[in-house]
């Protein structure tokens, strides 16, 4: 599993909060530049150290952006090897792929 972040959700709540605010005023207030917020609000990746910022000016944890995602390409490797490999009964080979699809599925519906 590996985590992304919602840049457009990151970036509307920032301008929703920043309302009539100047942007120089608050990446000041910040601690950030004003380049830095204009290029977040747009959608941009910022670096860790301007998210937690901006996390912080939000109230909210550095998880909220965040949504975590499958790497379905390694479910179905370890499916494969497993349907492949000779030294396991099928029936065991097939209990291992229901037990990693749980797996899977239960990660994927955390949220």
């Amino acid at each position: 599993m590996s985590a992304s972040l919602d840049t457009q959700k990151f970036s509307e709540m920032i301008k929703s909060k920043r309302g009539k605010i100047g942007l120089r005023q608050l990446a000041t207030e910040i601690g950030i530049s004003a380049s830095t917020l204009s290029r977040v609000e747009q959608g941009n990746l910022p670096d860790i150290d301007t998210y937690i910022k901006l996390c912080e000016w939000l109230e909210v944890s550095t998880d909220y952006f965040t949504t975590n995602t499958i790497n379905q390409d390694t479910q179905n490797e370890v499916v494969a090897f497993l349907r492949a490999d000779k030294t396991l009964p099928p029936a065991t080979s097939e209990a291992l792929i229901q037990m990693i699809k749980l797996a899977y599925d239960s990660a994927v519906n955390k949220d």
